[in-house]
């Protein structure tokens, strides 16, 4: 087996493919973001990731099981505690996390939100686990009028900060929140500090593209960093840069729409760059599995299915694709949290052999072992590469 230059890989976030055996104990059980959603919308028309395996992987209506693929599939379970987007990147990327992140779904401690008041020099408002948007609805006149800061939560281990920028600067904000994340350690070592800024007055607030994330870096060197020491370039693509608290990347482009993060990786599959493009698409998490949307959903999928031919034909003679997932977002499910599932694995490439299933891997970091194998640096401490099985 040959090395190959480049490996790609796209995060579907929030595609999940059923439930984990422990998922009950995440209220979980039942799950399954693809195949729930094909039954809820009538049907999928996913023609290409259909042809890759997909439908093997799940009862997905619309999507029968193919028996001569594109290229290999399979299903990976999550070996990390939790179902953050955070823990599945890292683990994705070779790190296996024993403790899930810390999630605050009564809102946080009071003593906490007393010391980030004592430091920051402001009284804040919230303190609860809900929607950014409808928090600054109830609370954005009240902000306005008494300059305290919202603070509030999500079923994500994050801490988020949200401003008006009139009343509270994008600079002053962004300072808050670096307090926030210097706070946030030990028990309380949330995965994200996301400043949330916003505009206008009330009954027409509006949140503004002036977000920032201040992340949580990984505990432990990540396949990146590997890559990165070994001379080979790391593109990110989508929020890669904010998972990673930017460790480990040669370039980020930070995108938020999945057709513009698409579109950048038919983009930089068409350069000539070597080792990895690592891209998150976010709306079928951040926009339709979190409002319980799934109809969006059903849409999100059938538009990246559409891009998917043109990702293949962009790629070269030694490229080989990897399309997987960091959790579930089941958009059929009461709940609007992530859901533990297992994600799929789809790998295409011109060397990628065709018809190979690889059954259930036992963690993420599979992937992760496989592109250093791959790319030709040295193995990471977790995880069972499959490269042996996919290439000629």
């Amino acid at each position: 087996m040959q090395e190959t230059d480049r490996a790609t890989v796209i995060v579907l976030d929030g595609v999940g493919i059923g439930a984990l055996p422990d998922a009950a104990e995440y209220g979980d059980e039942g799950s399954d973001s693809v195949g729930n959603t094909s039954r809820a919308v009538g049907g999928l028309d996913l023609p290409n990731m259909g042809r890759l395996g997909l439908g093997n992987l799940t009862e997905v209506d619309g999507v029968p099981p193919q028996r001569d693929t594109l290229g290999a599939y399979g299903r990976m379970a999550e070996a990390s505690k939790g179902k953050d987007s955070t823990v599945g990147h890292w683990e994705l990327m070779g790190v296996i996390s024993s403790r899930p992140l810390p999630t605050y779904p009564g809102g946080f401690p009071q003593d906490l939100i007393e010391e980030y008041e004592r430091r920051i020099g402001r009284k804040t408002l919230g303190n609860k686990a809900i929607s950014g948007i409808v928090v600054i609805e109830e609370l954005g006149e009240e902000h306005m009028r008494t300059g305290s800061p919202i603070v509030y939560t999500s079923a994500d281990s994050v801490f988020q900060v949200a401003g008006h920028e009139e009343v509270i600067p994008l600079g002053e904000l962004y300072h808050i929140c670096r307090i926030a994340r210097e706070m946030l350690t030990g028990e309380h070592n949330v995965g994200r500090v996301i400043a949330r800024p916003f505009v206008g007055h009330p009954g027409s607030f509006t949140r503004t593209g002036n977000r920032k994330d201040f992340s949580l870096p990984p505990p432990e060197p990540t396949l990146l960093d590997r890559l990165l020491a070994a001379g080979q370039e790391v593109i990110g693509v989508g929020k890669i840069d904010d998972l990673f608290a930017k460790q480990g990347l040669t370039i980020c482009h930070h995108t938020v729409e999945n057709v513009v993060g698409a579109e950048k990786v038919i983009e930089l599959l068409g350069g000539e760059s070597r080792g990895l493009i690592f891209a998150n698409l976010i709306e079928f998490d951040m926009l339709y599995g979190h409002r319980n949307n799934a109809q969006g959903y059903a849409r999100a999928l059938e538009i990246f299915d559409s891009q998917l031919p043109r990702i293949m034909e962009a790629m070269k003679s030694r490229d080989v694709l990897f399309i997987v997932a960091d959790h579930g977002n089941d958009p059929t499910t009461p709940s609007t949290d992530h859901s533990r599932e297992y994600v799929p694995l789809l790998v295409y490439g011109p060397r990628v052999k065709a018809g190979v299933d690889l059954g259930t891997r036992g963690t993420f970091a599979d992937l992760g072992a496989t592109i250093a194998e791959v790319l030709g640096v040295d193995p990471l401490p977790n995880g069972t590469s499959f490269a042996g099985s996919i290439l000629v």
